[in-house]
């Protein structure tokens, strides 16, 4: 699996730094067996009681680790914990996004078995993207368009991001710590603004790109 072209990997039920660690290791000798040039991420689930407790420390056990995502069938399934729980899932989802943010990676929410039931798909999505998650695995090429459509930016939200981003700009060159957009006391031009104007590009570019695939070729 570590060849070129591949940006990340999954790590499944890491329990302690040192498991991350030795995935590392592996994907050392790997890269340099395979003359992989461009160093490959780690997205470690996070599928035990142990492992929540512990994802800080196992988002930090290396540079490799670029997220966590949760697996909530294995982190609750043997406890007895309904996997459909709401307040359940959102506890975890809190606890994963925390450490997540502490450690300085990006928080990924677990897959979805039940394909046919996408009203539920789209609630748990949207459930976390609002405690902060990037995006949800899909085990299901017809849950791929649904975390699209949960996860991309709004144009609203794209708009007001750019306009955080201006107002940034001239409050540095002013030398003020805060400023105003649409009525929001805003003290710092946050990660959150950034990363959505940076999705809203990436998404444009791939929008092009695939207009451009469907478009017939002289």
């Amino acid at each position: 699996m570590v060849q070129a072209g591949v940006n990340l990997l999954n790590l499944p039920k890491p329990r302690h730094a040192d498991d991350v660690r030795a995935a590392a290791s592996t994907f050392d000798a790997a890269e340099r067996a395979n003359g992989v040039t461009e160093p490959i991420g780690l997205l470690l689930n996070i599928e035990s009681p142990g492992a929540l407790r512990r994802a800080f420390e196992l988002a930090s056990a290396h540079p490799r680790v670029k997220g966590l995502q949760l697996g909530l069938g294995d982190l609750f399934e043997p406890l007895g914990i309904a996997r459909r729980k709401t307040a359940a899932i959102q506890q975890a989802m809190f606890a994963l996004s925390m450490a997540a943010g502490e450690a300085g990676v990006f928080a990924y929410d677990a897959a979805f078995a039940d394909i046919r039931d996408q009203a539920s798909f789209r609630a748990e999505a949207r459930l976390a993207r609002s405690l902060g998650f990037i995006g949800k695995s899909c085990i299901h090429p017809s849950q791929v368009a649904l975390a699209n459509e949960v996860f991309q930016p709004t144009p609203d939200e794209i708009a007001h991001a750019q306009r955080v981003g201006k107002a940034a700009a001239e409050a540095d060159a002013a030398g003020r710590d805060a400023y105003v957009v649409d009525g929001k006391m805003i003290v710092a031009h946050s990660s959150l603004g950034r990363a959505i104007v940076a999705q809203a590009a990436l998404n444009a570019a791939s929008g092009a790109a695939s207009k451009q695939d469907r478009e017939p070729q002289p």
